[in-house]
């Protein structure tokens, strides 16, 4: 049997061609994924590894959650407690660390990297002169203010030379620096495309930190001298509850362990595309040896006859499908690995550069891509074998197996309902559920989409019969086309449901996107009067000259910060936010479900309704609050609004926050300007904060679509991977046309000798593609519009402006990409049809 088997294989080659290209597919994107994830999580573990090769023992500052410390309070390291580190036993160089954000721009006024890995730190030179961590490859290090040092890749992205003039930004306003210095770095940061700029000591303190103060105090170990034994040592004379220490290799495998979490959820969200791209071929590989099966029926019951059991015929049928697996899991990880390379790549030429490693493919990859590919293949077989072996051998070589029995039909149709009805039953259900009705939506849509592809079979013949009046203008081919398509309904339903999944999926993320782009445009519309938002592009601290500055430009008419500060209320941490009381009016639309913003400029705080209902406020509550300096305050709550995710929180006049504040800083500021929004308005304010690069001027509109910029890359990324579940799709239409083909050739070379020309073979061939292939892209469009509705019933308690959007332009566009799909895959069976000699087509068996 085993003999048997392998002969089967090699005599229909190019019938497994497609069903090896699906599982190839499918193991190309599982192993393609494991390789790129590997490869990067390898790259930036090496890199933090190296940038821990100095720390022995790293000194942090311990943060009090006291209900008697004061909110916000900054944890410093003194240069006193470093000074005594440096004189513990076993310390051979001891360096003070302060860092946080700087924008760098480039010769053209643009900004260096995303903003959000620009970073600063301080030169803190040893008792050589040097600081190890950045060894100068170009010029010297800085030492005074008004000079900094920049790492080589982004000086050499931005074409910097030492001596040049570099502009960058710290919380705002524009800086000037000369660069006295290049240096070489192992940061993962700098690494990936971002920046680091490099300042003296005391002005990294004055910008990050304060005078004398440290982030962080690292310890080099003398020789002999462990990590475990330099740490008992130092927390010997650290000060109590105020500063804690931790192994260098402690922070490495913290951070390795932090950089594997962070792949770990890139690599689950590509291998669940992945698994709907093996899903998509299961159907393929299971028409496929269904077929196969079907078309060797007089060859199986002969066996039978001989003496084979009813075991011996089903393993048969698994043991091609193992060798199918086999192969296609080889190919698909050898094109995986190119996959995985190709992905590093890319990203290298996006500017998203990555630390230098190998490419790495582990042992674990290559059984995964292997064990993928002949598991989904043999499972995917075993249906089709069993049923084989179960067909009695007498009535397999009279064909009487041919059409499926009324029970069976009736039993698959029951089934289909009942599963139907509980996955749409569970699906309405999660939708009263909120955050809680994810994992139950997420289960009634897979039982949903189980029991539609079992009731595809009932659909498709109401759904095609439809296509009728359309299919007459083609004459005796549309009709021929047609009777074909509902000829054999569970191979329709087998090819229209590959297509049908994939079209779920995009029709469903796509009814949820535009919805919440909507929304979110609602939003900002609604909820803000503001002309401009000014911040900056990380999101990180705005200085509060900023807002003073904007505020004396002649072109503004009202502004007003968003300024956070700490506090402590009723025990717990919540954050004030700062406003100008007296403009807040004209920038903002709170809804307000109760009192009004008369009494902000008089300590009469306006609450959201969360917070409010959290602490048990009204209108007149009174609460005694901690500031950030440790002072009491009493505050009248004065009105209550609904929050959104543009302005939410406790609002408090500035004038009443400030005095509480060392070091003010802004998330943003809100401005109205005389005469409105204008391209030229937008400009001149812009020109008025120096064209900083790491100052974001947007309007309505910019803010809207930096909210939804998120959502359309993700939206454009999961079409992307989606695409390959459409691929493999395209090829089981490409299948089941081909074998179907070769199934009817005697039909075929009737058709032709009584008078259909080739053109009309290869039309009827085309219109029944396209035929299945709507019937796919309309099953899937309804499923998906259905999930984004009920996938938007989960957004609505978060997005309170989120209506649901039915995209009809991109609809139409997902059912004409089904009729190229079905156009383009009857591109080969129709030529072959064609080409079928009609006298060796009719005494074909």
């Amino acid at each position: 049997m085993f003999r048997t088997a392998l002969r089967n294989v090699f005599a229909h080659k190019a019938r497994l061609l497609m069903t090896v290209l699906a599982v190839l597919l499918g193991v190309a994107f599982v192993s393609g994924t494991l390789v790129f994830t590997s490869t990067v999580s390898d790259a930036f573990q090496r890199s933090s590894q190296k940038g821990f090769d100095d720390v022995d023992v790293a000194i942090t500052p311990a943060w009090s959650d006291s209900p008697s410390a004061n909110p916000g309070q900054a944890a410093r390291l003194s240069q006193g407690l470093l000074d005594k580190a440096a004189g513990v036993p076993g310390a051979a160089r001891v360096t003070g660390d302060v860092s946080g954000f700087a924008a760098v721009a480039g010769k053209d006024g643009k900004l260096l990297g995303d903003g959000f890995s620009s970073q600063g730190h301080n030169y803190y030179p040893g008792k050589d002169g040097q600081d190890h961590r950045y060894p100068m490859r170009d010029g010297q290090a800085p030492a005074n203010p008004g000079e900094i040092a920049l790492d080589a890749k982004t000086a050499d992205r931005a074409g910097f030379h030492v001596g040049d003039t570099v502009r960058l930004s710290v919380d705002g306003p524009v800086r000037k620096e000369k660069l006295t210095g290049i240096f070489t770095t192992d940061d993962g940061n700098a690494a990936a495309g971002g920046s680091i700029a490099l300042f003296d000591t005391a002005t990294a303190q004055k910008l990050y930190a304060a005078p004398g103060g440290f982030d962080q105090i690292q310890v080099k170990a003398a020789a002999g001298t462990s990590q475990a034994q330099l740490k008992d040592r130092i927390d010997a004379i650290l000060p109590k509850d105020r500063a804690e220490t931790t192994t260098g290799r402690k922070l490495a495998d913290d951070q390795a362990k932090s950089i594997a979490e962070s792949m770990s959820s890139m690599r689950t969200s590509l291998l669940v595309f992945a698994g709907i791209a093996l899903f998509v071929g299961i159907f393929i590989i299971a028409n496929t040896f269904t077929m196969l099966v079907a078309q060797r029926t007089k060859e199986l019951a002969l066996l039978r006859a001989v003496g084979a059991s009813r075991r011996q015929v089903t393993r048969s049928v698994l043991i091609e499908a193992f060798v199918v697996g086999a192969v296609a899991g080889v190919a698909g990880l050898a094109a995986g690995i190119g996959i995985g390379a190709g992905m590093r790549s890319l990203m290298g030429a996006t500017g998203q550069t990555l630390p230098d490693g190998p490419l790495v493919v582990s042992p674990g990859t290559i059984l995964a891509s292997l064990a993928v590919g002949i598991v989904v293949t043999m499972l995917a077989a075993w249906l089709p074998g069993r049923r084989a072996a179960k067909i009695p051998p007498v009535a397999a070589m009279n064909s009487v197996h041919a059409t499926a029995s009324t029970k069976s039909l009736v039993v698959r149709n029951t089934l289909g309902a009942v599963v139907s009805a509980a996955g749409a039953a569970l699906v309405l259900l999660a939708t009263g559920m909120g955050d809680g009705g994810k994992a139950p939506m997420g289960g009634g849509a897979a039982l949903l989409l189980i029991g539609i592809f079992i009731l595809t079979p009932l659909l498709s013949r109401p759904l095609i019969a439809a296509a009728a009046p359309v299919l007459r203008v083609f004459g005796i081919s549309g009709k021929l086309a047609r009777q074909n398509a509902v000829r054999n309904p569970r191979r329709t339903a087998a090819t229209a449901s590959a297509l049908m999944i994939g079209l779920t999926l995009i029709t469903g993320l796509t009814v949820i996107a535009g919805s919440a782009q909507q929304a979110v445009d609602k939003m900002a519309t609604d909820s803000m009067k503001a002309d401009y938002v000014v911040s900056m592009v990380n999101k990180g601290p705005l200085s509060a000259d900023v807002a003073a500055e904007l505020a004396d430009n002649p072109k503004v008419t009202a502004s007003s910060p968003m300024r956070n500060a700490p506090a402590r209320v009723n025990g717990d941490i919540e954050y004030l936010t700062g406003v100008n009381g007296k403009d807040l009016g004209e920038l903002t639309r709170l809804d307000l479900k109760a009192g009004s913003l008369d009494g902000l400029t008089a300590n009469r705080p306006v609450v959201d309704s969360d917070t409010a209902k959290r602490h048990g406020w009204h209108v007149g509550s009174t609460f005694t609050t901690t500031y950030e300096d440790g002072k009491h305050g009493k505050l009248t709550v004065g009105g209550i609004y609904q929050g959104n995710e543009l302005i939410s929180g406790i609002l408090l006049d500035t004038a009443t926050l400030d005095p509480h504040q060392k070091n003010a800083s802004d998330m943003q500021v809100m401005v109205k300007t005389a005469g409105g929004p204008s391209e030229a308005t937008q400009t001149a304010l812009a020109k008025a904060l120096g064209d900083n690069p790491a100052i974001a001027v947007q309007d309505k509109k910019d803010v809207s679509e930096g909210i939804a910029q998120m959502i359309t890359l993700m939206l454009n990324i999961l079409y992307g991977l989606l695409a390959m579940a459409v691929i493999v799709a395209v090829l089981g239409v490409v299948n089941t046309l081909a074998m179907s083909v070769f199934e009817r050739s005697q039909e075929i070379g009737m058709l032709r000798a009584i008078g259909l020309d080739r053109r009309g073979i290869k039309r009827m061939v085309r219109l029944e593609s396209l035929v299945i292939s709507l019937f796919g892209g309309v099953l899937g469009i309804g499923l998906g519009v259905f999930f984004g509705w009920a996938g938007g019933k989960l957004i609505e308690g978060d997005l309170a402006t989120y209506e649901m959007v039915l995209p009809w332009g991109r609809m139409a566009l997902f059912l004409a990409l089904a009729a190229v799909v079905g156009v383009l895959a009857a591109l080969w069976p129709a030529r072959r049809a064609a080409r079928l000699n009609m006298l060796g087509a009719i005494k074909a068996e």
